[in-house]
């Protein structure tokens, strides 16, 4: 049986796609919730899975938050009203947060970043979170204390 994520045990929601890369080149502090602003092509795309995450970062343009270079493919089944595949899309939240992501964003050197995309109550929305980049030390240690808790419970499971 395949293991669900933390967006798939919440009733109601339906992961499209997860942005792996994240955890391994940032360390990711305050998550946020934000909705898409999505053409019904986009949307029959993402209910087929046609969606990748791994180039995209978000950005403020003006006052307003954008997904860059997210892919959602094309819709098979549409004709000359399909979508752009590689287009901006605008992200919708409310100002207070909005607000609160741009002082961090402007001040203290963090950037935004797309973790998941999901459906929620039928709507399309994108976990974003604040992250500060790591340094090629800080990786090579994590991998060194995963690789040791690995041969640590390795270790134990043979005991038994």
């Amino acid at each position: 049986m395949a293991k669900k994520s933390e967006k798939e045990k919440i009733p109601g929601t339906r992961l499209i796609c997860k942005n792996r890369r994240v955890f391994h080149d940032y360390s990711v502090g305050e998550r946020f919730e934000a909705g898409m602003v999505l053409v019904g092509t986009e949307v029959k795309s993402c209910r087929d899975g046609g969606v990748h995450l791994n180039e995209a970062y978000v950005k403020f343009v003006g006052d307003e938050l954008f997904l860059m270079g997210g892919h959602i493919a094309e819709y098979v089944q549409a004709n000359q009203f399909n979508h752009k595949p590689d287009r901006d899309r605008k992200l919708l939240m409310h100002r207070r947060e909005l607000d609160k992501i741009a002082v961090k964003v402007h001040q203290k050197g963090f950037v935004i970043v797309p973790i998941s995309m999901y459906f929620k109550d039928g709507r399309a929305k994108v976990e974003i979170g604040l992250a500060k980049g790591q340094k090629k030390e800080d990786q090579r240690q994590r991998i060194k204390e995963r690789d040791t808790k690995r041969e640590i419970a390795r270790t134990m499971g043979r005991r038994r």
